[in-house]
């Protein structure tokens, strides 16, 4: 395994994280800063009102995205399970 291939992996595994992360983390910012504009507008200031509605959007961001996370994710695994793979077969033919 060349140091380009290590690169190359890592690489793909960032990807993935900000792929699988990115989308939760931006709506809870924007479900944050919603709530937070309209406490500053009704004066009210609940730490559970800011708590609660961005709980409920990431549980049902997860549940609609859960299908296109476990996908993405098994891709990248049988990716790295045949890399493995491919090293093994080298290493025992002597070829590494």
């Amino acid at each position: 395994m060349t140091e380009a291939m290590v690169i190359q992996i890592f690489r793909e595994a960032l990807i993935l994280a900000i792929k699988l992360a990115g989308p939760l983390l931006l709506i809870s910012m924007i479900v944050g800063l919603v709530i937070a504009i309209l406490q500053a507008a009704t004066q009210v200031h609940e730490q559970t009102l800011t708590f609660v509605p961005k709980a409920l959007t990431i549980v049902v961001l997860l549940l609609l995205m859960a299908p296109m996370m476990i996908s993405s994710c098994n891709e990248f695994l049988v990716r790295i399970f045949e890399l493995i793979n491919q090293i093994s077969r080298q290493t025992t033919m002597g070829v590494g």
